[in-house]
């Protein structure tokens, strides 16, 4: 746990700067007002906010140049031809996963039967 003191002098590099408007730099929470400025002007303020706009008039629309076609109808689908051949390609994909297991088994079998010996 850290314990507040300000009279460490490696401190000082952390220290708020003295403010020029005669702010509280040495301990003093509350910042002073800023000062008028010449003839009771007072000094710009910080962000204002965005600047006012303008609404389009109240018909307003974009051009528009091209008109889209509609959509097109779509070819019909054959579900019993795409289910065959989901189920033929199924097929080979377990066919080739038998194939690859049975030669790691095989593999398997001749590095174990090599280390035996």
């Amino acid at each position: 746990m850290t314990t507040p003191s300000g009279d460490r002098p490696e401190d000082d590099y952390w220290r708020r700067p003295p403010d020029p408007a005669g702010g509280g730099a040495t301990g003093d929470p509350t910042p002073r007002p800023p000062a008028p400025g010449p003839a009771g002007v007072d000094p710009p303020a910080g962000y204002g906010g965005p600047p006012p706009t303008t609404p389009p008039p109240p018909g307003w629309r974009p051009p528009l140049h091209v008109q889209a076609a509609p959509p097109r109808q779509l070819p019909p689908q054959d579900m019993a031809g795409l289910d065959a051949v989901e189920q033929r390609a199924q097929h080979v994909t377990w066919g080739v996963g038998a194939v690859a297991g049975v030669v790691l088994l095989a593999l398997l079998c001749l590095l174990c039967s090599r280390a035996f010996r």
